[in-house]
């Protein structure tokens, strides 16, 4: 009996893990904004597990709860520095 061994291409896949591939329900953009990015992330356990309580209590997946947290304090800072803010050029085009 012959074992056939093959690997799966890492640049076709990404890094993605079991964990990753976990079905979340939540509802789906239209494709119009689609997001074009991925970020990654370290954090601890224990601040993961606060942002997904908030995010659910505020109704959103945990993307879109950290990306709206991003968003305000980018915002803010960059603002308060006289500095554009990028993803505001966008919106107003």
């Amino acid at each position: 009996m012959s074992t056939i061994k093959f690997s799966l291409d890492q640049n076709l896949f990404g890094p993605y893990t079991v964990l990753h591939m976990t079905k979340t329900k939540h509802k789906k953009e239209p494709s119009v904004l689609v997001k074009q990015d991925y970020m990654e992330l370290r954090l601890d356990v224990a601040e993961k597990d606060a942002f997904r309580q908030a995010a659910q209590m505020a109704g959103m997946s945990l993307s879109g709860w950290v990306r709206d947290r991003l968003r305000r304090n980018a915002r803010k800072e960059l603002e308060d520095m006289d500095m554009p803010v990028a993803f505001l050029e966008r919106l107003s085009v």
